[in-house]
């Protein structure tokens, strides 16, 4: 996507703020396009989140990516910008960058070393060989836009160098839900450049350097935030099956409840923790729970024949009990769930397990029934950003032109990666939605 410039006319300076993926991404593509471009990074270390990723994997794609796999703003914003650097252009850009790709059954794109490592080392050398200068250990704490008379724009990064020491505290400070600000000390210096990406991140992983600081620069600029919630974030819970059943994986259905509304659900893999749930099932939920914890106290409920129903579950029991008058009660729950949960469900709700499913009494038919697909989850709270996989909410994508990702508001800063209002499922989506927002964003900041 980059883009040939006249020789008589000086390329840009593009300063990027954020060297995570979808920053370096920014970076790359504003180089390619023949800016000169400064990366600024808070943390000494780069692509902490890459390394940590996927299990250490890095799970850069998904077969398949769509506007439906994300929440947040809107969707047509989502679509255009995925339009413009799809999953076609992203395989091929890897090949480009010399990282060989596999594709797993689940649809996901891991490279083929099974090491996030070879991911950030290829961005770090292809920024590199494009002529990225790149600054780690540089906070950025301020912008500043200068208008001289009739010329273009300035706009004026205030930097902190180095500050990831105890003694100075935090970058940021966080006051009430929507208001962040920087704690006032002034810059120990100043980049000056022709455009910004603003490629922060959100909060998630906080020891990595996401520390909101992408929020309070946005909000000094006029923007304003979709309250920011942990997303993809384990779930806690008050549960005797966490002691029980730790460890235990099975396939799940869970639908959150506030009163008698469902207000949404997820089905996939649930795996039962010592502090509650995980696996993609409750981490793709966990934002849906903070947003409504907010208002309310919602009910969580797990179906573990996800897709069956009540009808379906009750004259497969029948059929069953007359095609194998001797099978257990606990036996046929094994056939569509762990053995160890059916002696769960059947200890919970009081019945033999060992007893055969033919004589078992129709008040505790329809008991079975109502556990196995309507289940109460005791949900108490999340794990937090601590263990979020990304951050939900961010700067409103209505205030962001999505065919460039510049800022409606301030000329010359765009935005891209986590810090927008978008937030994918897990499986690889939220990588897309890096390299997708920072292609954009760098290609429209070097134009």
């Amino acid at each position: 996507m980059s883009k040939a410039r006249h020789p008589s006319v000086s390329p840009p300076h593009v300063g990027v703020i954020g060297a995570g993926a979808a920053g370096m991404t920014a970076a790359l593509r504003a180089a390619e396009s023949g800016a000169r471009v400064t990366l600024l990074n808070a943390h000494p270390k780069i692509g902490l989140k890459i390394l940590m990723s996927g299990g250490t994997r890095c799970n850069v794609t998904h077969r398949e990516v769509n506007e439906r796999d994300f929440n947040g703003g809107s969707r047509a914003f989502v679509a255009r910008v995925l339009r413009a650097f799809d999953v076609p252009g992203t395989l091929a850009w890897f090949a480009q960058l010399g990282v060989e790709l596999k594709l797993e059954p689940t649809g996901k794109y891991f490279p083929m070393t099974d090491d996030a490592q070879t991911v950030l080392d290829a961005l770090l050398a292809a920024n590199e060989r494009a002529g990225v200068r790149i600054e780690s250990g540089a906070r950025a704490v301020r912008i500043r836009r200068e208008v001289l008379g009739g010329s273009p724009a300035r706009l004026h990064v205030g930097i902190q160098d180095a500050r990831f020491s105890a003694e100075f505290g935090p970058a940021v400070a966080r006051v009430g839900e929507e208001h962040w600000s920087v704690p006032d000390r002034e810059p120990d210096r100043w980049l000056e450049a022709d455009r910004l990406v603003l490629a922060t991140g959100g909060l998630s992983f906080p020891r990595t350097g996401s520390d909101g600081v992408g929020y309070a620069l946005a909000l000094a600029l006029g923007h304003t935030l979709v309250s920011p919630v942990p997303a993809l974030t384990p779930l806690t819970a008050d549960d005797p099956w966490c002691r029980s059943l730790q460890g235990l994986a099975c396939e799940a259905e869970l639908r959150l409840y506030e009163g008698s509304k469902r207000l949404v659900s997820t089905r996939g893999s649930l795996l039962f923790a010592h502090f509650g749930y995980t696996g993609p099932v409750a981490l793709d939920l966990s934002r849906h729970w903070h947003r409504a914890a907010r208002d309310a106290a919602p009910l969580v409920v797990a179906s573990f024949t996800p897709g069956e129903s009540e009808e379906s579950l009750r004259r497969s029991m029948i059929e069953a009990a007359e095609r194998e008058p001797r099978v257990s009660v606990r036996a046929f729950l094994s056939r569509s769930m762990p053995e160890r949960l059916a002696a769960e469900v059947c200890r919970e709700i009081g019945v033999d397990g060992g007893s055969m499913l033919g004589q078992l009494p129709r008040a505790d038919r329809r008991t079975l029934v109502e556990r196995v697909l309507r289940r109460p989850m005791s949900v108490t709270g999340t794990l937090g950003y601590e263990k979020a996989e990304v951050t939900a909410g961010g700067v409103r994508l209505s205030e962001v032109n999505p065919s460039t990702l510049e800022s409606r508001l301030v000329p010359g800063l765009y935005l891209c990666g986590e810090i927008l209002d978008v937030e994918g499922r897990l499986g690889g989506f939220n990588f897309q939605w890096a390299w997708s927002s920072g292609t954009v964003a760098g290609c429209s900041a070097s134009a």
